[in-house]
């Protein structure tokens, strides 16, 4: 685990913009099952080489016209039983952190994976936020 000082700034990055925080099972069960709409996920991380472009993209992204009905976070390395449950809504794909799915009526239609994050720009990845969006939000 952590250092909780080092992980309480990167978990803000994201809850400050309104992005719901899931700490437990219950938690992401109570979000994600049976949910209605689009629900982004973001499996937040500490990984400076990946994580640290993700969390600005994320915040660039949720500016777009289009946007998730709903967005949560969760944070690996940290909150073990609530990414082992986020993750077991992406169905198809292995775990990475970070890792940003977007789901719709509580099934996995976009992922981004880190290594399609890793080495690549917050706008780059915003982008490939924002043309999911485009397509699968309201």
């Amino acid at each position: 685990m952590y250092d909780e000082r080092l992980v309480t700034p990167m978990r803000a990055e994201l809850t400050r913009l309104g992005v719901e925080e899931m700490r437990t099972a219950a938690e992401v069960d109570a979000k994600l099952k049976d949910s209605k709409g689009t629900t982004l996920v973001v499996v937040n991380s500490v990984c400076g080489c990946a994580a640290r472009n993700a969390r600005p993209a994320v915040a660039k992204a949720i500016t777009n016209a289009k946007k998730p009905d709903t967005l949560t976070t969760v944070f690996a390395g940290q909150d073990v039983d609530a990414v082992q449950r986020a993750r077991s809504y992406f169905l198809g794909y292995p775990p990475s952190s970070p890792q940003i799915g977007l789901l719709k009526d509580g099934k996995i239609v976009y992922m981004l994976e880190r290594h399609q994050i890793e080495g690549r720009s917050a706008d780059d990845i915003a982008t490939d936020l924002t043309h999911a969006f485009d397509q699968y939000c309201a």
